[in-house]
């Protein structure tokens, strides 16, 4: 033992290293500690990361139950669910690995720059076939061109918030409507649709109840692409959306916040799936709507002012 003393020798380390260069000889003990202490450091490098690329397939697995055939022995709607879920899942990754970039001291432009990728795909390319997929009572042509459209506007999304968002931004607010949130908005409908379906069709529930999903079922064929074109608008806009996860990890909740959070856990609890259409809804249109209403509100003293005058 201790010849194997005297021949280790300490491991780079900046936290180790003497100005000369050169430590002391270290112990086995110390040696085992302090490679897990480099390992523990190397994954705490790569965690950042690796929840990205969680994201990324994510998205890619999205797409793939998406366009996939009879061989998975589920129904469309079942398909879509899957899809739909996975893009929630993409969501999660995404929340997370800004948050443990920041924790492990990981934030670099590399990691910056991959997450806009996988955004790209789990945010604008997944939702573009679950709109292709979703409506068969529209022309083809159509639906290709509002997926094609969602996308181009969640590129052209993550390219400006890349540039203009600054090392100091306290990243409270987004101007735009967030990619992950308007493919959350197409992706809760995908998770709605088998429970309409079902309703439509179980004979438990009241007729009134089956006539309503049955036209629900009908409306959403025409009002899911239509709102893909909405919410390609609305990312490109300037916006201002409230940073809900910034603003929970902080603290900062209001209690117009909290319940808000309970409204959408008590309605949960009686319609499920079908709150989430809801709750990405008031979210997506929820800004947009207040701001023209206040500038509504901001214009009408002038005009009055002014024709009073005239």
């Amino acid at each position: 033992m201790s010849e194997l003393k005297g021949e280790l020798r300490p491991i780079p380390d900046e936290e180790q290293e003497l100005e000369d260069g050169e430590g002391p000889p270290l112990s086995a003990k110390d040696f085992r500690r302090q490679k897990r202490r480099r390992r523990r450091k190397l994954m705490l490098a790569v965690l950042p990361t690796m929840l990205t690329l969680g994201n990324g397939m994510c998205g890619l697995a999205s797409i793939a139950v998406a366009v996939s055939g009879p061989e998975l022995g589920l129904p469309l709607e079942q398909k879509l669910f899957a899809s739909g879920l996975l893009i929630f899942g993409g969501m999660l990754f995404d929340a997370l690995d800004g948050s443990a970039a920041r924790m492990t001291g990981q934030e670099t432009e590399f990691g910056a720059q991959l997450d806009s990728l996988c955004d790209a795909v789990t945010f604008g390319t997944a939702p573009a076939v679950i709109i292709w997929r979703i409506s068969d009572a529209l022309p083809q042509r159509f639906l290709w061109a509002c997926g094609v459209l969602f996308t181009l506007c969640v590129l052209i999304r993550l390219a400006r918030f890349n540039v203009e968002t600054g090392e100091d931004d306290t990243h409270e607010t987004f101007e735009g409507l967030p990619s992950p949130a308007a493919a959350g908005t197409l992706a809760a409908f995908a998770l709605a649709m088998p429970e309409l379906k079902s309703i439509a069709e179980e004979a438990s529930y009241s007729e009134h109840l089956q006539w309503v999903a049955e036209k629900m079922l009908i409306a959403s064929h025409y009002v899911i692409p239509t709102l893909a074109g909405v919410l390609a608008y609305l990312m490109v806009s300037r916006f201002q959306y409230p940073h809900l996860v910034a603003q929970y990890a902080r603290g900062k909740r209001s209690l117009h916040q909290i319940g808000q959070a309970l409204f959408v856990v008590v309605v949960a609890i009686f319609i499920h799936w079908m709150v989430l259409p809801i709750a990405f809804c008031y979210y997506s249109f929820g800004t947009p709507l207040k701001s023209l209403l206040l500038s509504r509100k901001d214009s009408s003293p002038l005009d009055a002012a002014t024709n009073h005058s005239e």
